[in-house]
């Protein structure tokens, strides 16, 4: 009977870990569906406007603006390292780290982090990174979330801490797959996809302030693409974690199902042999 007890205990345990492991995994996949939609609205417009950018300012003297120049001394780079809020969503976040912990290796100037996200913050220090600046980021990044960081990376950029900033985070490739990826933010590359430049396009006021502000939009909306599409793998790999621990939930459940049964029919048999031994005692004996 106590071994009847033990698992009948353990089933009801994992019975509610199910339940945990199904309520969250519900939770992720309204999440990952307001995210996606969010973050495939905006990656098209950020593209295109990275593309104007660079239309606006070929064919002509290069420009002037702070995020577009490149610093004579190239001494100090700035990862930007977009991590999850929580655990619990498989390899996301640690193959995040190995990613970074990769990178600095690799690199012999001075480095130092910014990092979006709540996830590590008692671990990241232990990488030999010295942390600037710390951003809550919310599990569906909005525009004003974006633009503080955008504003505090090109302050950075703009005095002077930093010759290179770069992004580092999770690429989402679909539901089941992300890649860490890194990308150089700034100085901004003017990169044009293609069709006609802008040299001989005429500029009201003048170019030089239409440059300005197409490189202040294009860094907001791609650090705002960073940060949703991080956002979306981490959502994704949580679901695709919750989801293959509810499976690993059913099957326990059945295995220790069977457990019981078994036990519980041994010990219908003890009981049936003990009756039927004491009845041929009492034969015996009379």
């Amino acid at each position: 009977m106590a071994n009847l007890r033990a698992i009948r205990t353990r089933i009801k345990s994992v019975e509610n870990t199910r339940q945990i492991t199904k309520s969250m995994k519900m939770v992720a996949a309204a999440k990952l569906r307001r995210t996606q939609s969010a973050f495939s609205s905006l990656r098209d417009f950020s593209g295109r406007c990275a593309d104007m950018l660079a239309k606006v300012a070929a064919g002509a003297a290069p420009p002037d603006d702070p995020l577009l120049r490149r610093h004579e001394k190239n001494e100090k780079v700035c990862y930007v390292l977009i991590v999850g809020n929580r655990g619990l969503c498989g390899t996301y976040n640690s193959a995040l780290l190995r990613s970074l912990e990769e990178l600095a290796a690799a690199e012999a100037r001075e480095k130092f982090l910014v990092l979006c996200g709540r996830w590590g913050r008692d671990l990241i220090p232990g990488l030999g990174l010295p942390i600037r600046e710390s951003f809550e980021i919310s599990d569906t990044p909005d525009a004003a979330e974006a633009a503080r960081v955008a504003a505090f990376l090109r302050e950075l950029y703009g005095g002077g801490e930093a010759d290179e900033v770069v992004l580092v985070y999770q690429q989402f490739r679909s539901v089941l797959q992300q890649r860490p990826v890194s990308m150089s933010l700034l100085p901004m590359t003017l990169e044009a996809a293609g069709g006609e430049d802008g040299s001989r396009w005429l500029f009201e006021p003048d170019r030089d302030s239409l440059l300005s502000v197409l490189a202040e939009l294009a860094l907001t909306n791609t650090v705002h693409t960073a940060l949703l599409e991080a956002r979306t793998g981490e959502h994704s790999a949580r679901m695709t974690a919750m989801t293959a621990a509810a499976d690993n939930t059913e099957e326990l459940i059945g295995e220790l199902t069977l457990q019981l049964n078994h036990a519980r029919q041994a010990a219908i048999t003890t009981e049936i042999s003990e009756i039927a031994g004491g009845a041929e005692a009492l034969k015996n004996k009379a």
